[in-house]
C-alpha cells in the first residue's frame, strides 16, 4: 500500500527482560528535553530518558502505551532500543500498586526535604513520574487530576 510506513524494529528492554519486542512503523518515548518521535531511516541517535510515557505505533492506528521508568535511547540501522528501569504495558497497570507507590514516594520526598533522608531527589522525582504516569495511562488524564488532590501531589 502506498500510505503505509515503513517499519522498524522496536525493543523496550527492563532489568527483567524484554517488555516489548517487534516491530513498529513509530515510536514515541519520552526524552529528557521532551518526546522524541522515531519513523524507520531515522538518523542515528542517543538520548536519556525520563519517566514518562511510550507509544509504539504498530500501524492502522493501533497503539501499544507503556509507562516507563527512566533510563536510554538509542536508533541505529533501523532497530530502535529503550532501556529503562520499568515499563508497564497500559492493560496491564495495577491503579492501586500506582497509587501507593505515589504516596511511598511522596513520604520519602517529604523526609528529604526534612532533611531526614539523603535519598537522590532526582531518583525519588523520576519515580513519582513513573507513578502518575502509570496512573495517566490507565485511567486518562481527567482522573489524574482526583488522584493528585487526593494524595496531595501537584508535581509536573
Amino acid at each position: 500500500m502506498a500510505d503505509e510506513r515503513r517499519r522498524f524494529d522496536v525493543s523496550i528492554v527492563t532489568p527483567e527482560g524484554a517488555a516489548f519486542e517487534g516491530e513498529a512503523e513509530m515510536l514515541v518515548v519520552p526524552g529528557a528535553a521532551g518526546e522524541i518521535g522515531v519513523l524507520a531511516r531515522h538518523a542515528p541517535l542517543i538520548a536519556t530518558l525520563k519517566a514518562g510515557s511510550t507509544r509504539v505505533h504498530l500501524g492502522r492506528e493501533e497503539i501499544v502505551e507503556y509507562a516507563t521508568g527512566p533510563g536510554f535511547f538509542t536508533v541505529q540501522f533501523d532497530r530502535a532500543i529503550a532501556l529503562v528501569d520499568d515499563a508497564v504495558r497500559s492493560d496491564q497497570i495495577d491503579r492501586e500498586r500506582a497509587e501507593r507507590q505515589l504516596e511511598e514516594v511522596k513520604a520519602e520526598l517529604e523526609k528529604v526535604e526534612r532533611g531526614e533522608s539523603t535519598a537522590d531527589r532526582w531518583v525519588l522525582e523520576q519515580r513519582l513520574i513513573h507513578a502518575e504516569t502509570q496512573l495517566e495511562v490507565a485511567t486518562g488524564a481527567a482522573d489524574i487530576r482526583s488522584v493528585r488532590a487526593k494524595l496531595g501531589v501537584g508535581h509536573r
